[in-house]
């Protein structure tokens, strides 16, 4: 074998990169020793791929997807670089980086530190929050000079470190500028991404990046302002229902009160006893308070004009004894009211006299409420 085929089995012939792991954003083509790139050696570059010449730190040509026959007519500036003609093949000295330019999706975000915002409703507060991202490959060339230099692999754990603080200084600039207010949050978040996006599109350009999309999953308000925002949406809920509302917190409270033991004395059992009593009280005042007819119910009782009986004021007849409540006077017979005292007629009493103070007593009454006499009609 002569020197010339020795040679030209050092030559590579075929350059590609065939990928096989999702997270690998940037790959050097693996040289063996003494292996060389030849001039019309064949360069497959995949979908979703570019391919970067560098020689000497120099970015020399770029090729998109496709396949090439490496000559001088499609790597104009290499062919400067050439070296060591050999039987009309030129060996050149360089290295091939392979750009993985798809999206890289479903990647974590989340705030180290909280956020501060000014509420119009809980002045200065802080926030958590986390989510999803995705980003890829925008430019190339300046992906290489701003970030990977000339590693022979470069992941996307690498980039995560240098543009999750630009996400989440991007989201704090979208918040404070939205001057949304904690409660409406939750309603916002698709606008907040967008506006995070659209924050963060100049910073990553400057990497050749681009960040295709955000998610935020949660934003998230410290205990105490979420213990206030469930207060009041208690609060939006009961709405008139606050006196059953307080009752009922009232009776909680004496409840785990009579469950607490006490040191041995009778303090305890006291509250136990007393708790159930006012507790009795308590749900029967909500009842009223539900049911406020059922307490006045006298309020609209009178007694029947023959046997005293307790009968409705509107009824014209006692369910007890059938006797009409509608008056008349006994000398005259003229229609008068049931609680007038003379008759309009001829102004004789209406009522019963007692035959000892002569004071006029209802029909019914049996004993006088003035001097105590026995009334009997």
């Amino acid at each position: 074998m002569g020197l010339f085929d020795f040679i030209k089995r050092q030559l590579l012939e075929v350059i590609q990169y065939k990928d096989t792991d999702k997270d690998t954003i940037v790959w050097r083509f693996n040289l063996k020793d003494r292996e060389e790139i030849m001039n019309s050696s064949t360069l497959i570059v995949g979908p979703n791929q570019t391919a970067i010449f560098v020689h000497k730190g120099q970015v020399c040509d770029i090729f998109g997807p496709g396949t090439y026959k490496l000559a001088t007519e499609n790597i104009p500036f290499l062919t400067k670089l050439l070296s060591l003609p050999t039987g009309g093949n030129s060996p050149i000295d360089a290295d091939v980086y392979f750009i993985n330019m798809q999206q890289f999706t479903g990647i974590k975000w989340g705030t180290q530190n909280p956020i501060m915002m000014r509420d119009a409703d809980f002045g200065n507060i802080r926030l958590r929050g986390y989510g999803v991202y995705s980003f890829r490959v925008d430019n190339p060339k300046a992906f290489m000079t701003e970030m990977f230099g000339q590693s022979e692999v470069y992941r996307v754990e690498d980039v995560e470190e240098q543009i999750k603080p630009m996400i989440i200084q991007s989201l704090t600039d979208a918040i404070a500028e939205s001057k949304i207010s904690a409660l409406d949050l939750a309603a916002n978040y698709e606008e907040f991404s967008n506006n995070v996006v659209e924050c963060a599109k100049d910073k990553f350009s400057n990497l050749g990046l681009e960040l295709c999309t955000i998610v935020i999953e949660n934003l998230s308000l410290p205990e105490e302002v979420e213990k206030a925002l469930d207060e009041r949406t208690k609060l939006g809920v009961l709405e008139d229902k606050m006196g059953t509302y307080t009752q009922y917190q009232a009776a909680n409270a004496m409840r785990d009160a009579a469950q607490n033991e006490s040191d041995g004395n009778l303090a305890g059992l006291g509250i136990g006893l007393g708790a159930g009593t006012a507790m009795g009280n308590l749900f029967a005042q909500g009842l009223n308070m539900q049911n406020p007819t059922k307490d006045n119910g006298n309020a609209n009782k009178t007694q029947c004009v023959k046997c005293g009986a307790s009968i409705n004021t509107n009824a014209k007849f006692c369910p007890e004894c059938g006797a009409s409540q509608g008056n008349t006077c006994a000398k005259c017979g003229a229609s008068i009211s049931k609680n007038a005292k003379f008759c309009p007629e001829c102004g004789t009493p209406t009522g019963v006299q007692c035959p000892k103070c002569g004071k006029v007593l209802k029909k019914g009454t049996k004993f006088c409420p003035e001097c105590g006499e026995k009334i009997n009609e």
